[in-house]
């Protein structure tokens, strides 16, 4: 009985520190591409302890452009990259043998705002003509988007106006308050923060006049996807949990659990902002990317000359695990 009794006690003690082991949550590393209010349901998932409760610990750090994201990603500096979906397209169009895979959405429009020097009480894309447009870096979603939408209404980007794209994304804000350009193409909450304090006026979205796209996603390498199927879903659902959230509760709410994210910005601002892309539905309710978004992009890449070939859904759109955790 004894020997039975010392036996069991060391079963115990050893069984002790295994569990605490098993307990430890997993850490996972997320590269994006900017730090944006855009980006809210990331944000919720992190504040309202939804990774936490899938056994997951974020590492996050942002690395400012998708070129930068994607090397950051392929060069293993990062386990999961949130950047625009067109970068798979150009990373798989290299000949990559371990191309980048979407599997799941955050963002389903542009997030992207027109922002005027002048005040323009009754905006019309034509008074575009002949003015100095300081757009995005050339190749990236929000330059493509914003040209199909001058396009679409029928200004050409090349010829009807100056078109100014070799300003760094983290500079583009700082050379229009310096002066340069008659129009801006922001995220926010910079073009909300420009307009509170008087260096321009957002006259127009891109995300509502371009339509539903797989703006901004989370992908990995196929490799990693393949060895961590089960971090993948688990990831997966914490992001659901916060999609769902977002969805469920007021501008207001979001802002006050995002806050921390945004240290430099008012609350108001923060709001203002939500509320903003809440009103264009640019937040993603579930996280899968379904064809028609994925072909829409490809439309708008084309369209801007920067498609480098046709890529069909199923190559780098991966979403079992999306669909796993909304059947639960």
């Amino acid at each position: 009985m004894k020997k039975w009794l010392v036996f069991l006690s060391i079963v115990l003690i050893i069984s002790i520190p295994l569990s605490a082991c098993n307990n430890t949550p997993e850490k996972v590393r997320i590269a994006e591409v900017t730090h944006s209010i855009f980006y809210a349901p990331l944000y919720v998932a992190m504040a309202e302890g939804f990774f936490e409760e899938e056994g997951i610990e974020i590492d996050l750090q942002t690395t400012w452009g998708g070129d930068k994201t994607m090397t950051t990603l392929l060069s293993g500096g990062a386990d999961i990259a949130l950047v625009g979906s067109e970068t798979s397209i150009y990373v798989y169009s290299q000949g990559s043998n371990d191309p980048a895979v979407n599997f799941a959405q955050l963002t389903q429009t542009d997030g992207t705002f027109l922002v005027s020097r002048e005040k323009i009480d009754n905006f019309e894309w034509s008074q575009l003509e002949g003015s100095t447009f300081l757009g995005q870096r050339k190749g990236g979603m929000p330059q493509m988007v914003g040209e199909f939408v001058l396009k679409k209404h029928e200004i050409d980007p090349k010829n009807d106006l100056k078109l100014i794209q070799n300003v760094d994304f983290a500079n583009i804000g700082s050379a229009f308050a310096s002066g340069t350009g008659d129009y801006v193409q922001l995220f926010e909450p910079q073009a909300s923060i420009f307009e509170k304090e008087g260096r321009g006026h957002i006259v127009a979205s891109f995300g509502t006049e371009s339509g539903k796209v797989p703006y901004t996603t989370f992908m990995s390498k196929e490799s990693y996807i393949n060895k961590n199927e089960e971090t993948i879903k688990k990831f997966t659902a914490a992001i659901y949990k916060a999609q769902q959230w977002v969805e469920e509760n007021d501008s207001a709410t979001i802002a006050k659990s995002i806050a921390p994210q945004f240290e430099d910005t008012e609350l108001d601002v923060i709001e203002m902002v939500v509320e903003r892309y809440k009103q264009q539905d640019s937040f993603a309710t579930d996280p899968i990317l379904d064809e028609e978004e994925w072909e829409n992009l490809q439309t708008i890449m084309k369209e801007a000359g920067e498609l480098p070939k046709h890529v069909d859904y199923e190559t780098l759109v991966n979403t079992k695990h999306a669909k796993e955790v909304i059947k639960k």
